[in-house]
């Protein structure tokens, strides 16, 4: 018999105008809003064992902003460090949190974020009710696309752009698995979470948004009344929303960006209606399960640091004196390429004086038969792939940028292959395999 109780609130996490946008290696400032940013979290507790699962609208928060919020719910609510699974989503329509960046605005935003995740979790620990679980595996098909290429000269290209004639074949695949889980409580709204990943670059521009993660919570809503939804990214380091082959239709409404990127409100739209439309597709038929007990765990590990040579180094103090005194006119690249150049040099700067290793926070939930397993950073998809095998659960559902975020994490082959993800990643390779087999590890102590 299941002895689940389940809760859920949301708080408005909407920034004021002017702040900084993050995501870009390029300064923007907010001018306006598309749609409100949220923190959605649902509590769950089986007897004296309560947790919280966050997803706030965020691009990203650097490891001591992500401490200190998760303090401050911690301390607020009364619950352990490890039982707080917090997640961004990944907007890149979405304000920096960290004060350093956002004191020439508002340097109160900050706080103003901390409190109002910190309520979120409040308000969904005071909803607690007796609830009945269920989940299934859905799809979202034709929204994610992998961002990586053969290129004809050998070399490989992150978002080459539409139609490039000198693409050969993409590197990889796409999971289109969506997986969904539904809490039906007594006398109260039922909670869906959804799981998917896909990178929220859809929109750009100068305009706050949660970009379609949010927009599928919206309209789930929508449509099945009754229903409040979160939604936890999944693995999306090296997929995105741009259909290289797009053509007709595809485009409607999307615009050519600085970094040969296509993007549009619409399209953001667009993939939330699928995102939704793949969990009302399999609403009804979710397998329910009894739930009598949560288990909580986080492991730190160690990984390599992917440092330059001397020589290397050389060229990245030029490219970086050039991009921070406004001159990536006279970088030698252009659009996608031009980002990456920039990103691998800021990184071959940084770890000239950093450590020779880093380490890594996994966290992870187990929910009776169900397990979240989240990582600090965007791992590739191979990376959600290793842990969906994991044998001691029925569905294990993978998370980005969750408890901090510590950049990219490219699978072994994509270094040998080049592009952005692993030329800027701070990890040598071999970094994601080694996220796989600690990640399964501590599933398995669950």
């Amino acid at each position: 018999m299941s002895k689940l109780y389940a809760g859920y609130a949301s708080t408005v996490i909407t920034p004021p105008m002017g702040i900084g946008i993050s995501g870009y290696f390029k300064d923007r400032n907010a001018e306006g809003v598309l749609d409100d940013l949220y923190a959605r979290a649902v509590a769950l507790r089986v007897g004296e064992e309560t947790i919280a699962i966050i997803a706030v609208d965020l691009c990203y928060i650097d490891k001591p902003d992500f401490k200190r919020v998760l303090a401050q719910i911690a301390a607020d609510n009364g619950l352990a460090p490890d039982h707080i699974f917090m997640t961004c989503t990944h907007t890149h329509t979405s304000p920096f949190v960290n004060a350093a960046r956002t004191a020439e605005i508002d340097n109160q935003y900050p706080l103003y974020f901390n409190r109002r995740v910190s309520d979120a979790v409040r308000f969904a620990i005071e909803d607690l009710k007796p609830g009945k679980l269920g989940w299934t595996i859905g799809k979202a098909e034709n929204v994610a696309f992998v961002r990586r290429f053969r290129m004809k000269d050998g070399g490989c290209r992150t978002n080459p752009g539409i139609g490039n004639p000198d693409i050969l074949h993409p590197i990889g695949d796409v999971d289109e698995r969506l997986n969904v889980v539904r809490i039906d409580r007594e006398g109260a709204d039922t909670i869906v979470i959804g799981n998917f990943g896909n990178h929220p670059d859809t929109i750009g521009g100068n305009l706050i948004s949660a970009d379609w993660p949010g927009l599928s919570c919206v309209a789930l809503e929508r449509a099945i009344p009754g229903v409040k939804a979160i939604f936890l990214n999944g693995m999306q380091g090296d997929v995105n929303h741009i259909n290289v082959n797009a053509k007709g239709g595809d485009l409607n409404n999307m615009f050519h960006d600085f970094d040969d990127v296509h993007r549009g409100y619409s399209h953001a739209k667009h993939i939330a209606n699928v995102v939704a439309g793949g969990i009302m597709a399999v609403y009804e038929k979710v397998n329910y399960i009894d739930v009598d007990e949560i288990r909580c765990k986080q492991q730190l590990i160690s990984v390599p640091a992917n440092k330059a040579t001397e020589e290397e180094l050389k060229q990245a103090y030029v490219y970086k004196k050039l991009h921070e005194e406004g001159h990536d006119d006279q970088i030698p690249f252009e659009g996608m390429e031009l980002t990456t150049v920039v990103a691998e040099a800021l990184r071959m700067v940084r770890l000239s004086t950093g450590p020779d290793n880093f380490e890594l926070l996994l966290s992870s939930i187990a929910i009776g038969e169900l397990a979240l397993i989240g990582v600090p950073g965007e791992p590739f998809t191979g990376i959600g792939r290793g842990l969906k095998e994991n044998k001691s659960f029925a569905l294990v559902m993978p998370c980005c940028l969750t408890n901090g975020d510590e950049g990219y994490f490219p699978m072994q082959d994509a270094y040998d292959e080049g592009g952005y993800e692993a030329r800027s990643s701070n990890y040598r390779a071999g970094t994601a395999e080694i996220i796989v087999e600690k990640g399964n590890a501590l599933l398995d102590t669950l």
